[in-house]
């Protein structure tokens, strides 16, 4: 096997549009059943909110597969390049051999930038925040596992281990850091587990793909799977950039949906103690009352000042 088996000369431009429209319809759909979701599902935040939240994890789920593949996809090449240039002598044959592990901790800052790139500039996610990001990028480095899990299990060529215990080790370190409280453990696994339906839709959206692609001959069987899998992840990603410019979720959710949904502020607190009948007309300002006010201040003040004068006169 050689370097040129990666690349496979019979996925030409029609075929990658067939399969690029094929990776659009898959994540589209995905979109669309966590809209659904997203509508049944009752809770005090609205439709608007709550749909495109549970899209941007699911986008940042994309985003983060795709960088953390692109590490173990750089792994396995590099370590091809090694198996056919081993015993020449060559600088990268004594720079693999004895800066390995410095190699591949360096691949893996590099996947984080290329993530931060992705979610923060390219296909920016606004609606996110920083502690979401982390939890769905954790999220992703166990989606991967399972894919090198299985591409051991369907008898790949290569080596997976060495990736897969860099993965568990940062999991681990999400999980249990040396000043973690017990709270912060809790609250990791609850985000978890917040995601895991995300998980699940990756996994399937990235199977089908990476299985239409294998069969159609657009991704090579000779060559080692996850390089197959990483072209799949990176169709996806141009479809996850394409939706989320176009803008085509607001067609269905719509910023109206933020007033249908979400109940008035004083007048739900004012029902729930039930004791005061918010009205607006409260709060109404009218000039002519202040000096209402002060003519009625100065009326008590001459009647003071008068009943003090008699008592001193001893009427």
């Amino acid at each position: 096997m050689t370097l040129e088996a990666y690349l496979n000369p019979d996925f030409g431009p029609v075929e990658k549009l067939i399969f690029f429209i094929a990776a659009f319809l898959g994540v589209s759909v995905c979109v669309f059943l966590i809209i659904a979701a997203a509508r049944v599902t009752a809770g005090r935040e609205s439709f608007y909110d709550r749909a495109g939240n549970r899209v941007q994890r699911f986008y940042e789920m994309i985003i983060s597969g795709a960088s953390v593949m692109s590490f173990a996809c750089a792994y396995v090449i590099l370590n091809h390049i090694y198996s056919l240039t081993e015993g020449s002598g060559s600088t990268f044959t004594y720079m693999w051999e004895n800066w390995k592990d410095f190699i591949l901790l360096l691949l893996i800052c590099l996947s984080c930038v290329i993530n931060s790139l992705l979610d923060r500039l390219i296909i920016p996610l606004k609606l996110i925040d920083n502690g979401e990001k982390a939890s769905v990028r954790m999220l992703s480095m166990f989606y991967v596992i399972i894919i090198l899990v299985y591409l051991n299990m369907i008898g790949d060529e290569s080596e997976y281990s060495p990736v897969m215990m860099y993965y568990l080790g940062l999991m681990i370190g999400r999980f249990v850091y040396f000043d973690a409280s017990f709270a912060d453990f809790i609250d990791a696994v609850r985000n978890l587990f917040g995601n895991l339906l995300l998980l699940v839709l990756g996994l399937i959206l990235t199977s089908a793909l990476a299985f239409y692609g294998f069969n159609a001959g657009y991704l090579l069987e000779r060559n080692y799977f996850i390089v197959g899998v990483f072209y799949t992840q990176l169709f996806m990603l141009a479809a996850v950039f394409i939706l989320h410019h176009s803008h085509v979720i607001y067609l269905f959710v719509k910023k109206d949906d933020r007033a249908k949904n979400e109940p008035e502020p004083y007048e739900e607190d004012y029902e729930e103690e039930g004791d005061y009948d918010y009205d607006p007309s409260d709060y109404d300002y009218d000039p002519e009352d202040e000096f209402l006010d002060y003519e009625e201040y100065d009326n008590e003040e001459e009647n003071l000042q008068s009943q003090f004068s008699a008592g001193d006169r001893g009427i």
